[in-house]
């Protein structure tokens, strides 16, 4: 097994699922506000450490930028769950997200898409 195999498996399988039944029950077709709404939910009920909208400077050549980069939730302390409602995922959210994870100076990213027919998801280590 690599490294990428056993970085926060478990809790990866538990964020992922607890998305999965969110599509399941509300399917498609809304904004991003209501599942991040379901996914608050979700992690308050089964008591996961998360912050939602968590803020972070951004720090380009030593100089903090005036506008800041915002999680859409940090799950467990360092995983960076970012969340979509569209068409589908393209490289453009693959590439942000992965630069949201290297601003939090994290190593796992997980980008989900709540607006196909399916659950779509990403395991993105950085």
């Amino acid at each position: 097994m690599t490294h990428e195999n056993l970085l926060y498996k478990n809790e990866n399988y538990t964020i992922v699922g607890i998305c999965m039944e969110i599509h399941r029950i509300l399917g498609s077709g809304l904004s991003e506000i209501v599942y991040k709404d379901a996914l608050e939910y979700e992690f308050k009920l089964q008591g996961i450490p998360y912050e939602r909208e968590k803020e972070y400077p951004v720090d380009y050549k030593g100089f903090i930028l005036p506008h800041k980069f915002y999680a859409d939730f940090v799950v467990y302390g360092n995983i960076i769950l970012e969340v979509k409602a569209l068409n589908g995922i393209i490289d453009l959210h693959i590439a942000q997200t992965i630069n949201y994870v290297k601003l939090a100076k994290s190593e796992l990213g997980i980008l989900v898409n709540f607006g196909a027919s399916s659950l779509q998801h990403k395991r993105l280590i950085v």
